[in-house]
């Protein structure tokens, strides 16, 4: 595994672009996002989310969010988005908020755990959104561990945990931790709380209504 150390305030553009090589060629990639370090693979290769279930020895049961570089790339890779899911976008994005919303066909079909859904959010951390960016598509960003083991805010954790099975580790130091994002599925008629997280659902339920 390689380490690189960025500037979380100025990335290196040569970093970014390694993260995003490594993606589209099917590799792992550690990466801060504004909560916890993610592990971020390419949705849309079935070989390289299979490579990131083993590694992170993950049930095919359990689906895997993924984050995108801004609103545009999301509409573009994963489709159109209801009038809801639009409004907790713009209200919440950047940030904690993960929506849940039909998922295309070309999507590999493990992240979805075969639910037919996705969920998806646009992180509130330059380097995430970045590399997301010069990926050309939303990436995954389940927690960057063992699963079963605490998710972690370190980049230390994250070598001692998966250094020997990751290919680069994108080191911008501890990210901010705190709760997980919230999740609320809007792929039916009737917007619903999954996890609550970051953003109390009352806050969802309330831009909603508005």
């Amino acid at each position: 595994m390689r380490r690189v150390i960025v500037d979380p305030d100025a990335p290196q553009r040569d970093a970014i672009e390694e993260a995003a090589a490594w993606i589209v060629r099917g590799g792992l990639v550690a990466l801060p996002t504004d909560t916890l370090y993610g592990l971020a693979a390419d949705p849309f290769q079935p070989a390289a989310v299979a490579r990131l279930f083993a590694v992170k020895g993950r049930s095919a049961s359990q689906a895997i969010p993924l984050i995108a570089a801004d609103v545009a790339q999301v509409r573009s890779h994963l489709g159109h988005l209801s009038s809801a899911a639009a409004r907790l976008a713009e209200r919440f994005w950047p940030g904690p908020l993960t929506v849940l919303l039909p998922a295309p066909p070309a999507l590999a079909r493990e992240v979805t755990a075969g639910t037919g859904a996705v969920g998806v959010r646009v992180p509130a951390h330059a380097i995430a959104r970045r590399i997301a960016a010069a990926a050309g598509r939303p990436i995954t960003a389940t927690s960057a561990n063992i699963s079963g083991e605490p998710a972690t805010a370190s980049p230390d954790d994250v070598e001692r945990s998966l250094g020997g099975h990751i290919d680069l580790l994108i080191d911008a130091g501890l990210t901010a931790g705190g709760p997980p994002s919230t999740i609320v599925d809007v792929s039916g008629s009737s917007p619903r709380l999954i996890r609550e997280g970051a953003v109390s659902w009352e806050d969802v339920a309330a831009c909603l209504r508005a």
